[in-house]
C-alpha cells in the first residue's frame, strides 16, 4: 500500500506541475487576431519557419553594426535594431540586438519595449539613464560611464541621455526577437488618427492650445 500511495502522490505532483508550468506563449507582435480559415491567415505568433534543408549560414548573419547611425535629428540619437526582420535566424530564439548612437547631449526619449527586457552597455560617452516603475511610479536613475551596464525591465518606461561633451555609443540586448518600441510622446501626441484633444487636455492637465501644438509637432511626416 505504501508503494501505491507513493506512486499516486508522484502522479498527482507531476500533474500539478504540468498545470503550473503551462502557459500561453508570449505575443511576438502587437496582436494576432484568431481566424478559422487558415487559408486566409497571414501571420503567426512570430514568423513561419524556413525548410531546414534550405537554411544557410547567411540566415544567421547580419552586417552593418560597425556603421554609425545618423544622429542629425531633433533628439540627437539613432537606434539600429537587429531583430527577426533583419536577421531571420533569430526566429523563436527570444533575443535581439541594437546599436545606439548619440550626438552630444543626444537623447533616446522615454519609451517602452512591450515584449522585452533591455540590457544597455556603454561603449563611449556618459549617460544619465533611468526607468519608472508601474504605480506608484518610482524612478530608478543612474549616471553610467564607459563599460557600465544597466538593465531596463520589460514594459517599463525608460530613457538614455548622453550628458557628456562627446558623442555616445552603446549596445543593447533585448529579450525578444521582436521587442517592439513605444516612444511615449510620439504615441500620445502623434498617433494616427490623432487622439481626441479633449482626452489629452484632461489627462495631462494642459491648455487646449498646448495640446494642439504638441499634436502638430509630433504628427508623422
Amino acid at each position: 500500500m505504501k508503494g501505491v500511495s507513493f506512486l499516486a502522490t508522484v502522479a498527482i505532483l507531476a500533474l500539478a506541475s504540468s498545470f503550473v508550468s503551462a502557459y500561453d506563449p508570449s505575443p511576438l507582435q502587437d496582436f494576432c487576431v484568431a481566424i478559422n480559415d487558415i487559408k486566409s491567415g497571414v501571420f503567426v505568433n512570430g514568423k513561419f519557419c524556413k525548410d531546414p534543408a534550405m537554411v544557410s549560414a547567411n540566415d544567421f548573419s547580419f552586417s552593418g553594426l560597425n556603421i554609425p547611425g545618423n544622429t542629425e535629428n531633433k533628439v540627437g540619437s539613432n537606434v539600429t535594431l537587429v531583430n527577426v526582420d533583419k536577421l531571420a535566424g533569430l526566429n523563436t530564439l527570444g533575443i535581439s540586438l541594437a546599436r545606439l548612437d548619440f550626438a552630444e547631449y543626444g537623447l533616446n526619449p522615454p519609451h517602452t519595449h512591450p515584449r522585452g527586457t533591455e540590457l544597455f552597455v556603454v561603449i563611449e560617452g556618459t549617460f544619465l539613464v533611468g526607468f519608472v516603475t508601474s504605480n506608484p511610479n518610482k524612478l530608478f536613475t543612474k549616471v553610467l560611464n564607459k563599460g557600465d551596464v544597466f538593465v531596463f525591465p520589460i514594459g517599463l518606461i525608460h530613457f538614455q541621455f548622453n550628458i557628456g561633451k562627446t558623442i555616445g555609443l552603446a549596445f543593447a540586448g533585448l529579450s525578444s526577437q521582436n521587442p517592439g518600441v513605444i516612444t511615449i510622446a510620439n504615441a500620445v501626441f502623434g498617433s494616427v488618427p490623432p487622439i481626441n484633444p479633449d482626452v489629452l487636455i484632461k489627462a495631462f492637465q494642459l491648455d487646449k492650445n498646448v495640446v494642439e501644438y504638441l499634436q502638430k509637432a509630433f504628427a508623422p511626416n
